[in-house]
């Protein structure tokens, strides 16, 4: 299983929401994809970030089916002029 987390700081955190609908857009859009949550900072808990993606996938060959799927892609470009950072970490658990 792979997990794929991403963590975005946004120009403007009022966007959150919106940038949430659309990650949201993205869930099962390929086999081997059994987990996909996105969550926004909740006010009165600990966050440094605006908008988060915890993701898993079967293997590697289902996460780049995703990252590569046309969606995703039309997503990403409509996500990137509303964020300032964007980090990733993909790893591997059994």
């Amino acid at each position: 299983m792979i997990h794929h987390i991403v963590i975005w700081t946004l120009h403007d955190a009022a966007d959150a929401p919106r940038f949430k609908a659309l990650l949201d857009g993205c869930a099962n859009l390929v086999p081997g994809m059994p987990s996909f949550a996105v969550g926004i900072r909740t006010q009165g808990l600990e966050a440094n970030a605006d908008v988060v993606l915890v993701s898993a996938f079967a293997d590697a060959a289902a996460l780049e089916a995703y990252q590569s799927h046309p969606q995703h892609q039309a997503v990403a470009a409509q996500l990137g002029p509303l964020r300032r950072e964007r980090r990733v970490v993909d790893f591997e658990r059994p």
